[in-house]
């Protein structure tokens, strides 16, 4: 797929872009190699100011910034501007809290002194999606600037836009030039930039092939990684759960970004004797929802991201009615401009199949019945991914063994997954490895350096 901007409402290309060359990229490299050493050198209180400076930039800008990601992926404006506000959230996090995050830590040893020091690692490369396409740049870029490296970001190929905003923001920020660069490249030439000497890490986010790629690339040349994948969160609702909080939040975390997201909830594990009318709750909310322009306000529902993403999609909800499966509502492609979908429930999907283990990433909710607790658990844990699992109960053993027993990076217990800068974020299985936010996630690109003083 060529570098474009392709209006997922439409299907109308808007603006195309021509990748780098060889000898374009070799210079990207080659200022941000120059950039690091004097810029590892700034002063933390400097980089705060910067990145304060980002945070504002965002705040003002995010009307036009938050439209800029709805023209490129179409999930409704209002909640493209509140990414643009979370990522502004997370630059004041970082700015707030690097300096004591990165503090040396001293450790009582047989020495005269000892103590860990966190010091930049150099050039982070970061793989990045298009479904959150500034949310989950700036997760990772505000820690690695924070800590002292910098930052190359080979962003998705229909967000192109984004990819060159978040540039801007923070070049307008007063980061020194060569800190943070967009790399307008294809799939094709990420492994030359893995490869390179200069580059001493890197971390992506999008799916499991995309992931195995470039640990293998990683790999080849022994460089750090940290990989978040894709997810089939479970959201587990029993019968003493509040059923009005569990099904509102039920639709708000399948639809959020129109179903494409890697924490939404996607296989609904309903206690039997609740789940009729569980059903109920949740197909009457699905038939409310609003499909249309995602630039309008009252708009729910956007289209998908690309027209591969829904015909994969169509294909899966095809798959599930060959094994069997009721769908409820939706499942048909809609007489339509853009790659919309319908919101879609389906029942009756064997557990056991291969296609109940996969990620469907649209508005689709797999609905499962079970009989009890280790039931649940079970079913919830039987996918190769492990990223997010919500769980509803106010029964405190049962919620003890939720947090016990599911087998996910994160554990929200009644109430949606979701992610925040003061917590780590990220997978197990393969959903990936490493942490995002949080102390741990600025502590993944840093030289964690043990310095013991003699007498």
């Amino acid at each position: 797929m060529g570098i474009a901007t392709i209006n997922p409402a439409t299907g109308e290309t808007v603006k195309t872009f021509e990748p780098l060359t060889d000898e374009a990229l070799e210079q990207k490299l080659d200022r941000a190699d120059r950039a690091f050493k004097p810029y590892r050198r700034t002063m933390m209180a400097q980089r705060s100011r910067w990145l304060r400076t980002a945070a504002d930039i965002l705040e003002r800008d995010r009307q036009k910034l938050g439209e800029t990601i709805t023209l490129e992926m179409g999930k409704p404006v209002q909640s493209a501007i509140a990414e643009v506000n979370k990522c502004a959230l997370v630059c004041r996090y970082y700015a707030d809290n690097a300096a004591e995050f990165l503090a040396d830590k001293p450790v009582a040893t047989d020495a005269s002194f000892s103590y860990v020091s966190y010091q930049p690692l150099g050039i982070v490369l970061a793989v990045m999606p298009w479904n959150f396409p500034l949310w989950q740049v700036f997760r990772f870029a505000a820690p690695a600037l924070m800590a002292g490296n910098v930052g190359l970001l080979k962003h998705a190929s229909n967000v192109p836009q984004c990819a060159l905003a978040i540039e801007n923001v923070l070049t307008e920020a007063g980061f020194p030039a060569g800190a943070f660069q967009t790399l307008l490249i294809g799939a094709s030439q990420v492994a030359k930039v893995v490869a390179d000497d200069r580059v001493r890490a890197a971390t992506l986010t999008g799916s499991e092939h995309a992931g195995m790629s470039l640990a293998a690339c990683a790999g080849k040349s022994l460089k750090k990684t940290v990989l978040e994948l894709g997810g089939s969160d479970p959201f587990i609702v029993m019968d003493s759960a509040n059923l009005e909080a569990a099904v509102n939040t039920a639709v708000t975390a399948r639809m959020l970004n129109n179903g494409q997201s890697c924490i939404a909830a996607k296989r609904f594990i309903v206690r039997d004797s609740i789940a009729e009318e569980f059903q109920k709750r949740l197909l009457a909310k699905f038939k409310d929802l609003v499909i249309g322009d995602p630039m309008s306000e009252n708009t729910d529902i956007g289209p998908l991201a690309t027209s591969s993403i829904r015909d994969e999609l169509h294909e899966q909800v095809k798959a599930c009615r060959v094994e069997g499966a009721e769908v409820l509502i939706g499942g048909e492609l809609l007489d339509r401009p853009g790659y919309f979908y319908p919101p879609t429930i389906i029942t009756d999907l064997p557990a056991s199949t291969s296609i109940a283990k996969e990620e469907f990433f649209g508005p689709v909710a797999l609905l499962f019945r079970v009989s009890s607790i280790d039931d649940a658990i079970e079913l919830a844990n039987d996918t190769p991914f492990g990223l997010g699992a919500s769980a509803w109960t106010t029964v405190e053993a049962e919620q003890q063994q939720f947090i016990d027993q599911l087998e996910a990076g994160a554990v929200f217990i009644n109430g949606m997954v979701k992610s925040d800068p003061r917590l780590p974020f990220g997978g197990i299985k393969k959903s990936g490895y490493g942490r995002e936010l949080g102390i741990q996630g600025i502590h993944e690109f840093v030289n964690i350096k043990t310095i013991w003083l003699g007498n």
